[in-house]
């Protein structure tokens, strides 16, 4: 069977919810977008799961696309080579068709909702609805604080960081591992992970499963991003397609790079976001800091860490409330749903995706 693969499309950050969506689901991207509507419990990830599945065993390549709340329900599918996606369009990450009908169009499952049955719960309904908004909030609050206790560790380590040496050793990687030309491709970004209710998950099976050679950069500082921007930019220049797997802290930052043409990657690992796996290469980037002025300022990096530590999981516990909010919501949503319309309307779904394979 084919190599799936799996990736997140948003991430809870210390400034907020960040996400992709608008990237991924660009209408030229795709030649069928279903963007499913529908609240909680009305089977939007049932429904991902099932075509994901179909298409599996029909010999697709389908990618996985993750939710940050719960990272075990979907937010997404993608078929590849059909340029075919389903993904859950409902806040945070609405999604509207662009050109309704001719690329994107909406599926709603909220049409399966026994409406009656549904108001007669209203005020519960509301109750944890209006709760879940709450601890997400405190959760971004925490985060947000613990993001600018790394942030400022960050900059204090990198005053004594040795850039000409980095910049060689940028240098020699490209001219070692980049070579020949790549297809042109358009380069794609997603999250390879997120912190979420189950505390940090990374993906880094989806890394293995499309780059035989993984670089591991050992990196407690965020010091890698200047090197994988370099990179990126001399595979772009010869025309090698990328996954671009931006900080979900600083989306405008790359925390790792994926060069699947050439089976290539460079893993950004550190406490809370550790690959574990077998390295074709490991750098030490922290190695690159002046041991001076590393030894000088410990004191007060520990210190900041510790803190650091003690917010996040500050933030942690509180998307755990959230994400109990959310199944409180399902449990009372659940009994309510006509599933075997669900089902028909899967059905109707994947008769028309597979009349394109």
């Amino acid at each position: 069977m084919t190599q799936s693969t799996h990736f997140f499309l948003g991430a809870n950050s210390g400034r907020g919810f960040r996400n992709l969506f608008d990237r991924f689901c660009a209408p030229e991207n795709h030649w069928d977008l279903l963007v499913l509507k529908g609240g909680p419990g009305a089977g939007k990830s049932t429904m991902m799961r099932r075509i994901g599945a179909a298409m599996e065993e029909r010999g697709e390549q389908v990618e996985y696309l993750y939710c940050s709340g719960d990272p075990k329900s979907l937010d997404g599918v993608h078929i590849p080579r059909i340029r075919a996606a389903v993904v859950d369009g409902t806040a945070p990450h609405v999604v509207e068709p662009k050109y309704p009908g001719a690329v994107d169009r909406y599926v709603n499952l909220g049409q399966f909702y026994d409406i009656a049955a549904a108001k007669e719960q209203r005020e519960e309904i509301i109750r944890h609805t209006d709760a879940c908004s709450a601890a997400y909030k405190r959760a971004y609050r925490a985060l947000g604080a613990a993001r600018q206790m790394a942030d400022n560790a960050a900059a204090l380590a990198a005053e004594g960081l040795d850039g000409d040496k980095l910049l060689r050793r940028t240098d020699g990687i490209i001219g070692r591992e980049l070579r020949g030309r790549g297809s042109g491709g358009q380069d794609a970004f997603r999250f390879l992970g997120s912190l979420t209710c189950m505390g940090p998950v990374w993906r880094f099976d989806s890394v293995e499963a499309l780059c035989p050679r993984i670089y591991q950069l050992q990196d407690a500082y965020g010091l890698a991003a200047p090197m994988l921007e370099r990179i990126r930019a001399a595979a772009r220049a010869r025309g090698f397609s990328a996954v671009v797997c931006p900080d979900p802290e600083h989306t405008e930052r790359i925390q790792h790079l994926l060069l699947p043409e050439l089976g290539l990657a460079f893993v950004t690992s550190r406490e809370g976001m550790v690959y574990d796996g077998a390295a074709y290469r490991r750098i030490r980037l922290d190695a690159m800091i002046a041991p001076a002025h590393l030894k000088r300022c410990r004191p007060h990096l520990r210190f900041v860490r510790r803190v650091e530590e003690a917010l996040r999981q500050e933030g942690l516990d509180a998307l755990r409330e959230a994400k109990a909010c959310h199944d409180a919501l399902e449990a009372l949503y659940h009994p309510h749903v006509d599933f075997d319309g669900v089902d028909r309307c899967v059905d109707r779904e994947l008769e028309r995706l597979e009349a394109a394979l």
